[in-house]
């Protein structure tokens, strides 16, 4: 009775798969990806196909003489199967107890992919269900028939599984939606659900604090035909005169809680992140979810308005707020948060209608597999730029530091113990580094040079050094941009490998002087002046000797010298002074007079013309 608001449009997600080898089957094809299982976003899976010999529909579990396990040292096995006579979910588990590292369903039939599902509703209550952890992929009949065709002539089919683009990664910050239910009598797919809501809450919380996630949840609703709104049924699972409808938690429309009273507390969480989002804190929808589940289970009568309002109170969330964000249920008007939910529901772009509950939606493609914290996490991780994923999607138990072997093959400098290899969730890339300020440049792979101020500091910019006693000479130029290694004076070489020793007595280079003694010393020289008295010293700068007296009488005439010239400096600078201060004042003193009497050089205007 209770229907979408529009056509469904259902995207099938996919994977790659390249096979290496027999030559026959070389190339890459498009498989989808299962709702089950967990594949691995953002990573390859590298192994060898084993068609069985029985129990080619995987329906039965296998004999234990039957093992898919990888022997050590070897390729993990990928198990191809056929479609049909039993569930996905139940060809994925029976690989999963053999061995198997993933499962490949063969198609039956020519048509696009389509995406492998568990169980309906009624039957999904198999405790399989929420332990399959293989990658499970389904392919097409034609590679099926292709692969299938390769081992029955007992040639080696080596394929990958590569998850690497299955989600967009264009920048340093993730988007994903949650598609949920506060339902929590609905099997094991709302115990799964409360136990990943309890398992991901300090995760979500971390990246989204941090500003590395932005985070949405989402509620999905029906409407009720207009033939059945007067209906007991419409009546006891819809709001707002049958826009908003659930169905009823225990399909039992006489006991219980009814569909609207999931309705009403699915529009009570979505408020809530809506009032806590506008306080800059969208987190707490995470606290409130988990905390509501625990204190306020339908099992013990406490799933109501009034042990909400205790957990909103908790929370520290205006509770007025949030009930002005709900409105009346009752009312026959459009709630503006679940009209804003059934929009969401269409799928748009690359995003396809979102049919299934729970669903992920991460970078807008839905996420595919076991809503587990591990699974999810590296899903999100997967869909961060490369370089810019946050510390968490660097640990051990996500992903593999391939910069431990062998430096991820970039460049390292094993004396300062730098490296190229930068280690990110998708696999590693090789970057020169930047170390305590330094900036280095090159390829990353074959060299890199510290360059900029204080590049010295580091390995000594990459250039020659040595210390003998108490001297160390270096070729590195700290001074200069870009950086180079130039040998100290005294030194020659290629400044980098080495600098020689230059002989300035042996190759004539200094102290040349009549009389000079010149001895070569590491990276420079010693020169003296001979004689016996040893009244002479080495002036450097000529390349000549000075004899003590000569120094003595030059340097006191030229003392005095500049003490008389300064004498006769400041004589002739007072003289000039007072001269021009005299001549100042007689020029003040005759300004002053003319104005009170006139002056002999002056006409008098005043006085009359002795013709008239």
């Amino acid at each position: 009775m209770l229907v979408g608001n529009c056509l469904g449009k259902f995207v099938v997600e996919k994977c790659s798969l390249k096979v290496t080898s027999p030559e026959s089957a070389k190339g890459v094809y498009d498989c989808a990806m299962g709702n089950f299982g967990i594949p691995q976003y953002g990573g390859t899976l590298v192994g060898t196909v084993v068609y069985p010999d029985a129990n080619r529909g995987a329906c039965q579990p296998f004999y234990d003489d039957t093992s898919f396990k990888s022997k050590p040292g070897g390729f993990p096995t990928f198990i191809l199967v056929n479609r049909g006579d039993c569930y996905f979910a139940l060809k994925a588990w029976n690989a999963q107890k053999a061995g198997a590292a993933a499962i490949l369903v063969d198609d039956n039939q020519g048509e696009p992919l389509i995406t492998m599902d568990g169980p309906e509703e009624e039957k999904a209550r198999a405790e399989y269900l929420q332990n399959i952890t293989i990658p499970t992929a389904f392919i097409s009949m034609s590679l099926g028939d292709s692969l299938k065709a390769a081992l029955k002539d007992l040639k080696m089919v080596k394929i990958s599984l590569d998850w690497t683009e299955s989600l967009p990664h264009p920048d340093d910050r993730v988007e994903y939606e949650f598609w949920t239910n506060s339902n929590d009598e609905c099997g094991p797919k709302c115990d799964s659900q409360l136990e990943f809501v309890k398992d991901f809450k300090g995760v979500a919380q971390e990246l989204e604090q941090k500003g590395y996630t932005q985070f949405i949840p989402h509620y999905m609703t029906w409407f009720c035909p207009d033939t059945f709104l007067l209906s007991e049924q419409c009546k006891s699972q819809c709001i707002n005169n049958g826009r908003y409808c659930v169905p009823d938690p225990d399909q039992d429309f006489n006991e219980g809680y009814a569909g609207k009273d999931v309705v009403v507390e699915n529009l009570r969480q979505a408020c809530f992140f809506k009032v806590a989002n506008a306080r800059g804190k969208p987190w707490l929808w995470w606290d409130y979810v988990a905390n509501f589940a625990v204190r306020c289970p339908m099992n013990e009568k406490k799933y109501n308005k009034e042990c909400a309002a205790q957990v909103i109170q908790y929370l520290g969330v205006d509770e007025a707020e949030i009930d002005k964000c709900i409105g009346d249920p009752e009312a026959d008007v459009e709630n503006p948060v679940l009209k804003a939910e059934q929009d969401a529901q269409i799928g748009k772009g690359s995003r396809g209608d979102v049919t299934i509950l729970p669903t992920l939606v991460i970078n807008n493609r839905q996420f595919r597999g076991k809503l587990d914290k591990r699974a999810v996490l590296k899903a999100i991780c997967a869909g961060f730029q490369e370089t810019t994923e946050p510390a968490i999607c660097l640990t051990e138990d996500i992903q593999t530091n391939e910069c431990l072997e062998n430096n991820g093959g970039c460049w390292h400098d094993k004396t300062a113990n730098i490296t190229a290899c930068r280690d990110t969730f998708r696999g590693r890339v090789c970057e020169c580094p930047v170390v305590n300020g330094v900036k280095f440049f090159g390829d990353g792979y074959t060299h890199c040079r510290a360059s900029g101020t204080l590049h010295c500091a580091i390995n000594n910019g990459g250039c020659w050094s040595e210390t003998r006693g108490e001297k160390t000479y270096s070729a590195c130029m700290d001074y200069r941009w870009p950086a180079i290694c130039k040998c100290p004076p005294g030194f020659r070489g290629d400044a980098v490998n080495s600098c020689e020793d230059v002989d300035e007595c042996k190759e004539k280079l200094a102290c040349q002087c009549r009389g000079c003694k010149c001895k070569n010393t590491w990276g420079s020289y010693e020169c003296s002046c001979g004689g016996p008295s040893g009244g002479s010293f080495y002036f450097q700068e000529h390349d000549m000797c000075i004899s003590h007296t000569v120094e003595t009488a030059s340097g006191w005439g030229t003392i005095w010298s500049i003490i008389l010239g300064l004498i006769i400096a400041g004589a002739v600078g007072y003289a000039i002074y007072k001269y021009r201060i005299r001549r100042y004042m007689d020029s003040e003193v005759r300004a002053i007079m003319a104005q009170y009497m006139p002056l002999d050089n002056q006409p008098n205007n005043n006085v009359p013309h002795p013709d008239i």
